[in-house]
């Protein structure tokens, strides 16, 4: 059975990596329930505009940040709130994968290092900043973090150290928030997806030990989709489950059961 979404069409929604992956799907899925869409890319506008397309011009903005530079995400903020007034949630899903194997060169270590904590750490956390203040000004707002499987129990490719623990450190952020601000109507809402049908899960696919396929590790046998993440985001973006901030929900199909 599908749960039906809440309207959105009163609501503005920042969503960051808009332009392909689970941002395309979920900007979609946004527009087809009528918010306002601000979508952050780095790169990728056409991308961008294929996924907002359901939305009319003066519903719609596509701003360019690239979070790999310092001071993107207030940028990028500034720019948002500028178009409306106010942002009513934010859905903070663009990451990075850079590769840091243990085997690997210092500067391919340090360099990965340094790019999953400013893309998947530093900039989401400048931004998270930013809605806070926002939405305690405004009366409240609403969060939505991507993290990972991998933060929850390591990754299981070891050249994914990085990408695993800038996700782990994400959430714990997000904890940090629900748990300072759960009187003053900010909602935070963590998932923490397995393998999602992306190009990011095919890069990652490419680096499992012994060319076992992902779908083979997997209680279910098939790896999350786009959509069905899409769908959570955007009940999770409504504001319709106060008591639910703070959690960190579970998508992957029965492979990891805490």
């Amino acid at each position: 059975m599908t749960v039906p979404c809440p309207s959105l069409t009163d609501r503005t929604v920042l969503l960051t990596g808009a332009s392909r992956g689970i941002g395309a799907a979920t900007a979609r899925t946004l527009a087809e329930h009528g918010a306002r869409l601000v979508a952050q890319y780095r790169s990728g506008r056409d991308g961008a505009e294929r996924a907002t397309a359901g939305l009319d011009a003066d519903r719609r903005l596509l701003l360019a940040a690239d979070f790999a530079e310092p001071g993107a995400a207030r940028r990028l903020w500034r720019d948002a709130v500028a178009w409306r007034g106010r942002i009513d949630a934010v859905v903070v899903n663009a990451a990075s994968l850079p590769q840091t194997p243990f085997d690997g060169s210092d500067d391919d270590w340090d360099g990965g290092w340094e790019q999953a904590m400013r893309v998947n750490v530093l900039e989401p956390a400048a931004l998270i900043r930013e809605a806070v203040a926002h939405f305690l000004e405004h009366g409240g707002g609403t969060l939505v973090v991507l993290s990972s499987w991998a933060a929850e129990q390591g990754s299981r490719i070891p050249s994914l150290a990085a990408y695993a623990a800038s996700k782990a450190a994400l959430r714990n952020l997000a904890q940090t928030v629900a748990r300072t601000h759960a009187a003053d109507g900010i909602l935070v809402h963590v998932l923490a997806p397995g393998v999602v049908r992306t190009e990011m899960a095919a890069a990652s696919d490419d680096l499992r030990p012994g060319g076992v396929r992902v779908e083979d590790t997997l209680a279910s046998g098939r790896l999350v989709e786009p959509d069905e993440v899409a769908r959570l985001i955007a009940l999770l973006a409504s504001g319709a489950f106060p008591n639910l901030s703070g959690a960190t929900l579970d998508m992957n199909g029965a492979s990891y059961v805490r």
